[in-house]
């Protein structure tokens, strides 16, 4: 589970004390194993909560690895797959244009090692050694799932987990409901995924903040990297300084790269990415954390859409950011 950034912590604060005369909203509720909060400018809308619920129900009922139920629960339970509903459709394939614009990075059949590593829907299965990983990797593979009419079929043995980018995937929905509702101005959150449309008030954008990327697995000690704003923007950002844990000395993350089966540890500590939609941000910013500083900010350049902060440990172990050209007149730097 993302933690809650403090960016929001900020958003909320300020949401009884807008800038001009427009009046915002504020909502809130537990989704996907942890929670969300709306803002929107206008008059209150009736019944609005229990709509958003509703779009957020329908996507655990496709996406929760915790369902028993779910769909994906049901491809996982079979040998060879089971049929798809459209949440998983949607699903599957921006993960398949992320696997590949990552060249492999983003892999949602990581679902075996995350789970061994402890940090998946199974609780850790013992000690984990090479003999394990080994025994596990042969069940590791996008090329290993495809759309088979209706159905989504899979080698034998293979889980999917699309946690990496089900959270940016209930942003959009969501979204997309607000504006179904008349809603044009308002910002969206889940477990720390963004997406923002329109104006807080005529003439104020709203401010997303970035975090530092301090180890704190309690999420106790925060502090504010910078902010930008966004307008009509989705964010996310992915680290592996809050969902760790250290034994015999040695640090494991939650971010496992799916070529090695080991943890993706390097020198970059944090990555944020701007995009259209929050699915694409999400599993970008999955991306760019297994592949490290120099490979994400080539990946970065590399695809129109996409903007990012990249903050990453130089050689002295010194806090250093990389702002991609498109956000660098944005950025609002914090003392």
């Amino acid at each position: 589970m993302k933690m809650l950034p403090y960016c929001f912590f900020l958003l909320l604060l300020t949401a009884c004390t807008s800038e001009s005369e427009q009046i915002l909203q504020k909502m809130e509720g537990p989704t996907m194993g942890t929670t969300y909060h709306i803002v929107y400018a206008g008059e209150k809308v009736a019944d609005l909560q229990a709509g958003v619920d509703s779009v957020l129900t329908v996507v655990n009922a496709s996406l929760s690895t915790y369902i028993p139920t779910s769909t994906i629960s049901r491809i996982n339970q079979s040998p060879t797959g089971a049929l798809l509903d459209e949440p998983m459709r949607i699903n599957f394939l921006k993960s398949a244009e992320v696997w590949l614009k990552s060249r492999g990075a983003f892999d949602p059949t990581v679902g075996p090692l995350v789970n061994a590593w402890g940090f998946g829907f199974q609780k850790m299965a013992g000690e984990v050694d090479s003999a394990l990983i080994d025994s596990l990797m042969q069940f590791v593979g996008w090329e290993k799932l495809r759309i088979s009419g209706d159905s989504l079929v899979k080698q034998q043995g293979v889980v999917v987990d699309f946690s990496a980018i089900a959270k940016g995937y209930g942003v959009d929905q969501v979204a997309l409901y607000l504006k179904a509702r008349g809603i044009s101005n308002f910002i969206v959150e889940i477990g720390g995924e963004l997406r923002a449309a329109g104006q807080k008030a005529k003439g104020f954008d709203w401010i997303a903040g970035i975090e530092k990327p301090l180890d704190d697995p309690s999420g106790t000690h925060r502090a504010l990297q910078l902010s930008l704003p966004l307008k009509d923007r989705s964010m996310a950002t992915s680290g592996n300084y809050r969902n760790f844990y250290e034994l015999d000395g040695k640090k494991y993350a939650h971010t496992i790269h799916p070529k090695t089966g080991y943890p993706a540890l390097s020198n970059l500590l944090s990555a944020s990415v701007i995009a259209s939609d929050c699915m694409s941000a999400d599993a970008f910013a999955t991306a760019c954390m297994v592949m490290g500083f120099e490979a994400a900010k080539e990946l970065i350049e590399r695809e129109e859409g996409l903007e990012a902060v990249l903050i990453y440990s130089d050689e002295q172990g010194k806090l250093q950011q990389y702002i991609s050209p498109g956000l660098q007149q944005l950025v609002i730097e914090v003392d």
